[in-house]
This record gives structure tokens, C-alpha cells and sequence, in this order.
């Protein structure tokens, strides 16, 4: 097993990142204007990046298969975003956001990377308050703070419960200007279908026309890849249902190693599955839980009363109801980090107090907050004996103030009124910890290729504390990226332009035209989602929140034969010359096909339960922590990058 090589800067960890700006190499404005720069993806991560290079002085090539930027799922963020600004006055720093990261990850994460970003995540709040981001403000116009999973201080700056539609504005308009200027070309409804290397260097991109069908080969001295996630291997996520993983896998296949695929974070509060039909799930912002209280019934009966119709929860006096998330973690209560909450809902449907038909949802209440609240508006209001109708009026005002798109949302999807009766919720597939491994520069192991944001491994461990998504991206995009891949294209001020039509561009664009024949020409019986949903059925069952041995083997094997399957008798109409969803679809599939099988041998490596990642045969077995997750330190503590070697079951760990 070889150690890849992270390039961490010596020193002091809070002395890395500045000495590690004073010493990497620049290029001039005048080479700027000589050098092309690709970069897949227009989320917070990608749309800052092509931004911020441009403004720089690079030609940026953008791509998204959207048909505008603005269509990225960063713009489904809900609760806010992180930034050790210490608004609050109430002990947060550079260090505890650190700090905070790093322990929410489990002791998984990269140190040097986390440190630098909560270093640069104040820088992250000036930039978007300059672009006009709306953040929520107090009453004296000041910017405000709430709290969020896993930390005891209010650190997450927030947009109602709309922060990533706010904060891609904001990235977008900054990408506009440079597109209007003429130093971003735009290509909407494309898709990179392969990575293209000269001389062992990222070259370039093989893009797809989604409209056309067309081939399009695209050079650049560097490709940044900025894509986003993997959650969709799953089929049912929060996802966008174009999220994909196919820009990062062709890379994986190209030589970039795939790192910790097993850490992937189960979401605590999403609205339940209601059917066999659904194509996605929703999510209900994390932020939920500063004033959601989350309880199941205490007694059976009662619990088989709420599935049958014969009792609401509402009937249910306080001391009938189990606030568990408050019984057994009384410091963070009900904003435990993601992972713990996700766990502990799971293990009380499992014990069959799931209040839903299915059996797999819990209670998120806002009564109490709507009384607090309400009593405490009725004190600023001098209102003498308040009704209990007048109390009842102004709470609801302030928790629309917090959370009114989120209640509108949850209504129109369950038609039920969440300010008169509890919530649903029941965790779901959202983000993954795991990704391409980058080096501190956020360059892969393929020299010339960077990858950034949710795409990459490097920030959080094995799970991810909320609100820290949006900070990485911007952190990447914003103010890592545009100094250290300055770094590496130093080398290549006197290379000019890259040419197109060289051997080894030739070569990628038949491989895809092949692989795209080959798909058409099987001509079977099934649907691309008769797969996908096979695969994301197995994924849940086998790899889902708990994961044991047994079950890991069976995942590899189902997930292999499904993929047989799939070669042998995908059905897909239309032409490959013109529009074709399906397709698409069927391309990314497949890479799904073959991530899924890394992702369950990665988690089968891992026996231990750290984080995301939940293993039946490591937990604690006596004392208070009896049942809980059982880190092991002294064996797993490394990241586990896997080198691409034909089939995912003969992938090599580094």
C-alpha cells in the first residue's frame, strides 16, 4: 500500500496556509490572458471558481448539462452557511469552527485543509454581503446567526430557508459579468463524458451536446472538476435527479483515486417516503432543528392509534411523548450532529414506533417554540394577558420569518398544516464525505486535473456538520483555488494553446463513441431506472445507514449482477443524434453501476463505525455508551484512496 503524497505545507497548522500563499509560484497578468482553464460544474463550487479565475485573468471554459447555471442543486441548500465571525459574542473562533469540523467528522478529516477553511470563512460572508446575498438580519439591521448540528455556538449566517438559491446568485452574477466580458465561454447542455491527458497531464475534455448529440472535443492547460456528489447511486437522495457522478468517475477511470466512497451522510430530517413511485425525496433544512422538537409516542398503543387515524399526535400530552434526541444527548439535545440523529431515528422505527403507515417517520414539533416565542413577542409588545390565541398569532409570525418557505413547501408535499400539527420526518441519502482525492493545492492525482467542493474527499471526515456545504464550496472556489493552481500552471506560460486534434484527443472521443454505440445497440427489455432503482434498492438495504459484513458481500455481488444485467438488456429509444434524456440517464447509470461496487467494498474495508459510516460489529457494547458508534483509531484512522484498476472489486487502496 503506497502513501499518496498530500503536499502539506511544514509549520504550525495556523501558520500553514499563509506561509503556504507566500511561497507558491505566480503567473503574471500578461501569461494570465495565455491560458485556458476548463471548469465542470456552475454550483457554489464551480460557477465562484470560473468567476474567480476569469476575474484573474484565465479564459475559463464552464460546463454544465443544465440549460442555465442557475438550474446547479447548490441552489436546494436551505439552512445557511458557516463562518466563524463570533456575531454572537458567544465564544466561537477560527479555532473552535476548526475545532468543531473536525470532531463532527470524527477525526477523519484532513487537518491542514479544515483549519484553512474556517480561516477563510469570514472572507466567505464579506464577499457574498458585497454581492448583495440578503442574509437574514436582527432587528437592529446586523447580520444574523442561528445555530446548527454538532457545535454549541451560533455561527450559521442564513437567507431564510433559501441560502444556496441566495448565495448561487450571487456566484452567478459574478460569473455573468465575466461571461458578458467575454473571459467565460459558457456551455449550457453539456456534458463531459471523458477526461483527455497528454503526456500524462489533464489536457482537456470529450463533451457531449445534450441537444445535438454532438461530440465536442474542448482543451486547457488545467480541468477543474466541480460536479458535485454521488448521493444518487442511492436512486432515492435529495438530490436533483441530474446530479450525477459521471465527470468524477471518468476521472477515477483516468487515474485520480476515489477516496473514502463509504462516508456518506444520511440526512435526519426529510420528508418520509410515501410510495414505490417516488422519483426523489425532499429535505427539510437541518435549521429545522433549532426550534423542532423530535419525538416518537412513548406507548405502543398509541403509536398503532396514530397509524390507524384514531389518534393525532397533538392529543398527546407531554409526558406521553419521548423527546429521544433530548433523553439520551441532553448537551445538544435535538441538534445532535446529523449522523447521531439519523441513527437514533432509525433505531426507534426499528423498534416499531414509527408513526407513519410505513412505519419510518418521527415527530418534528414546533409548539413549544411557537408558545416561546410568541409569549416573547407579546413581552416586547407590552401586552397586557395576552389570549392564548394572541400568543399562538405572533409565534407562528416569527416562525414564518424563520422558516416560511420550508413550512409552505412541507405543506404543499404532505397537505398537512405543519404549524397546527407536527411534522413528519425520516432520514434520507443528501451529501458524501467521500470523493476524488485532492492534495492540499485540491489537485488530483492526475497532474493538471483539480477537483473542488462536494466532489472532492478533503473537508469533513466522515460526516459533514450542517451549514458546512456552502462554506466549502465558496471556500474552493473563491479563495483556494484561484491561489494555488497558479501555482501549477507557472510551468506552462511558454506552452501555448493545447491542439484538439492530437492522438491522444482522437483516441478519447472513440472511446465515448463507442461506449455510447455500445449502449444503443443492446436493444433489451428494461428501463434505465429498472436499474437504477435496483441499484439504489441494494445500496439502502446493504449499504444503507447500518452496514455489517454479511451484507456488504451480497451489495457487491447484487451490485455486479445488476450491472451484467444492465450491458445485456437496457432498452434505450431515440438516436444517439439528437435529444435523448434516456441516454444520458443511461450514462450515468452506469458509472453509478460501477461506484456502487467500490462504495460497498470500501465500507466492507472499514470494520469500524465512524461518522457516516455505521458497522453492526463495531459499536460500544457496556457502560452509557452501550449501542453507540465505536471509532477505532489505531487501525483506520487514514483515508482509504482507491486506485481504478479495471473492475471496482480489484480497485487498489493508497
Amino acid at each position: 500500500m503506497s502513501v499518496l503524497d498530500s503536499k502539506i505545507p511544514e509549520g504550525p497548522l495556523k501558520d500553514k496556509w499563509t506561509n503556504h500563499k507566500n511561497k507558491i509560484d505566480l503567473v503574471n497578468p500578461a501569461n494570465k490572458r495565455n491560458i485556458d482553464i476548463i471548469v465542470v460544474g456552475t454550483g457554489l463550487a464551480g460557477g465562484s471558481a470560473a468567476a474567480s479565475l476569469a476575474e484573474m485573468g484565465y479564459n475559463v471554459k464552464s460546463f454544465c448539462y443544465q440549460d442555465s447555471p442557475r438550474r446547479a442543486h447548490s441552489i436546494a441548500a436551505q439552512g445557511g452557511i458557516n463562518a466563524a465571525k463570533n456575531y454572537q459574542n458567544d465564544g466561537d473562533s477560527v479555532y473552535r469552527l476548526f475545532y468543531d469540523t473536525v470532531k463532527g467528522g470524527d477525526y477523519r478529516s484532513r487537518e491542514a485543509n479544515v483549519h484553512r477553511l474556517a480561516e477563510v470563512s469570514g472572507n466567505i460572508i464579506d464577499q457574498c454581503v458585497a454581492q448583495g446575498v440578503p442574509f437574514g438580519r436582527d432587528y437592529g439591521g446586523l447580520l444574523d446567526n442561528r445555530s446548527f448540528g454538532g457545535v454549541l455556538v451560533s455561527r450559521t449566517f442564513y437567507a431564510k430557508g433559501q441560502t444556496g438559491q441566495q448565495l448561487l446568485l450571487g456566484a452567478y452574477s459574478a460569473l455573468n459579468r465575466q461571461i458578458a466580458k467575454g473571459k467565460v465561454t459558457m456551455y449550457n447542455r453539456h456534458e463531459m463524458v471523458e477526461l483527455v491527458k497528454v503526456n500524462g497531464k489533464a489536457r482537456g475534455i470529450i463533451a457531449r451536446n445534450l441537444e445535438t448529440g454532438e461530440l465536442e472535443r474542448h482543451s486547457a492547460h488545467a480541468v477543474v472538476i466541480a460536479s458535485g456528489g454521488y448521493g444518487n447511486v442511492f436512486f432515492l437522495s435529495t438530490n436533483a435527479m441530474g446530479s450525477n457522478a459521471t465527470a468524477a468517475w471518468k476521472i477515477h477511470k483516468k487515474g485520480a483515486h476515489f477516496a473514502n466512497p463509504c462516508y456518506t451522510q444520511i440526512h435526519p430530517t426529510c420528508i418520509p417516503r410515501s410510495g414505490e413511485h417516488q422519483s426523489k425525496l425532499t429535505l427539510m433544512s437541518e435549521s429545522l432543528r433549532n426550534d423542532g422538537r423530535i419525538w416518537v409516542p412513548k406507548n405502543m398503543e398509541d403509536v398503532l392509534a396514530i397509524r390507524e387515524g384514531k389518534l393525532k399526535p397533538t392529543d398527546l400530552s407531554e409526558d406521553q411523548r419521548d423527546y429521544y434526541l433530548e433523553r439520551r444527548y441532553p448537551a445538544f439535545g435535538n441538534l445532535v450532529p446529523r449522523d447521531v440523529a439519523s441513527r437514533a431515528a432509525k433505531e426507534r422505527c426499528d423498534a416499531g414506533f414509527g408513526v407513519n403507515e410505513t412505519g419510518e417517520a418521527v415527530y418534528l414539533d414546533f409548539a413549544s417554540a411557537i408558545q416561546r416565542y410568541g409569549k416573547q413577542e407579546a413581552a416586547i409588545a407590552r401586552m397586557e394577558n395576552p389570549s392564548d390565541e394572541e400568543i399562538l398569532k405572533l409565534g407562528e409570525a416569527v416562525i414564518e420569518s424563520k422558516y416560511g418557505n420550508l413550512f409552505q413547501m412541507y405543506e404543499k408535499i404532505v397537505a398537512q398544516d405543519p404549524y397546527k400539527t407536527p411534522m413528519m420526518i425520516y432520514p434520507a441519502v443528501h451529501y458524501t464525505m467521500g470523493g476524488v482525492w485532492v492534495d492540499y493545492n485540491l489537485m488530483t492525482s492526475v497532474e493538471g486535473c483539480y477537483c473542488i467542493g462536494e466532489a472532492n474527499f478533503s473537508d469533513h471526515g466522515a460526516n459533514r456538520l450542517g451549514a458546512s456545504a456552502l462554506m466549502q464550496g465558496l471556500a474552493d472556489g473563491y479563495f483556494v483555488l484561484p491561489y494555488t493552481i497558479g501555482d501549477y500552471l507557472s510551468n506552462d506560460i511558454r506552452t501555448g494553446k493545447i491542439a484538439t486534434d492530437s492522438a491522444e484527443f482522437v483516441e478519447a472521443e472513440k472511446e465515448v463513441s463507442d461506449r455510447i454505440e455500445k449502449l444503443m445497440d443492446i436493444k433489451g427489455t428494461k428501463s434505465v431506472d429498472h436499474f437504477h432503482k435496483l441499484l439504489g434498492k441494494a445500496m439502502w438495504e446493504y449499504v444503507g445507514m447500518a452496514r455489517n459484513e454479511e451484507g456488504l458481500k451480497k451489495a457487491m455481488a447484487e451490485i455486479k449482477q445488476i450491472r451484467t444485467d444492465f450491458w445485456n438488456d437496457v432498452r434505450i429509444p431515440g438516436d444517439k443524434y439528437s435529444l435523448n434524456p434516456e441516454l444520458e440517464k443511461a450514462g450515468r447509470v452506469a458509472d453509478f453501476l460501477e461506484l456502487g461496487e467500490l462504495f460497498a467494498k470500501d465500507a466492507l474495508h472499514r470494520n469500524e463505525s465512524c461518522g457516516g459510516h455505521f458497522r453492526e460489529e463495531s459499536v460500544e457494547l457496556d457502560g452509557m455508551q452501550e449501542g453507540e458508534a465505536k471509532r477505532n483509531d489505531t487501525d483506520y484512522a487514514y483515508v482509504a484512496a482507491w486506485e481504478y484498476k479495471g473492475e471496482p472489486a480489484d480497485a487498489v487502496m493508497h
